[in-house]
């Protein structure tokens, strides 16, 4: 993965922002911070951080956590844009995308290699998300857009679990692993 080039797309999203606050570290201070160093208090940084950190774990060969932050970060982007519908598209949505094919298309090819095993990381990260304060975009003011962003995670969970053979079948067709 090539952290270096997403950076950039990083940045632009995090000028935008309608929660940001002045006190957040610098993107080039982000890049340089540990896993360890970016998880303390992730619960209250942008969704970017969480992407950042997916990214840092995959290249540390520690995929199954990146899988983990991977989608922790994907669930509350996508609920920090379904609440801020007025966030400039060219610049927030556009690094979503951006951000989730550079650093989900490897996490996510070695995600569903074992389907079983994405199936229990997703609903994990959908109880961490539960359980866990968002000091980034408010649960409460914006519970619509939580629970329609958490139920579009619960239904790939139950596509998955439905889909499975098929899915199987496609990576293999593809020659790509089925861990199983």
């Amino acid at each position: 993965m090539r952290l270096l080039t997403i950076v950039g797309f990083a940045a632009l999203m995090l000028l935008s922002t309608a929660s940001a606050a002045a006190a957040d570290p610098t993107m080039d201070e982000l890049t340089k911070q540990t896993p360890e160093q970016l998880m303390k208090g992730i619960e209250n940084q942008h969704p970017v951080v969480y992407y950042l950190l997916a990214g840092k774990l995959y290249d540390a060969d520690k995929k199954d956590e990146a899988v983990f932050w991977f989608y922790a970060g994907q669930l509350r982007f996508r609920f920090m844009l379904a609440a801020h519908p007025e966030l400039d598209p060219t610049k927030d949505q556009a690094v979503f995308a951006s951000m989730t094919q550079q650093i989900g298309t490897p996490i996510n090819i070695w995600a569903f290699g074992d389907l079983l095993g994405l199936e229990t990381t997703l609903l994990a990260v959908l109880d961490w998300d539960d359980k866990t304060p968002n000091g980034f975009t408010s649960k409460k003011e914006f519970a619509t857009q939580w629970t329609e962003t958490r139920d579009g995670m619960k239904s790939m969970v139950t596509y998955i679990g439905q889909n499975a053979e098929k899915i199987r079948a496609q990576r293999s067709s593809a020659g790509l692993e089925n861990r199983k």
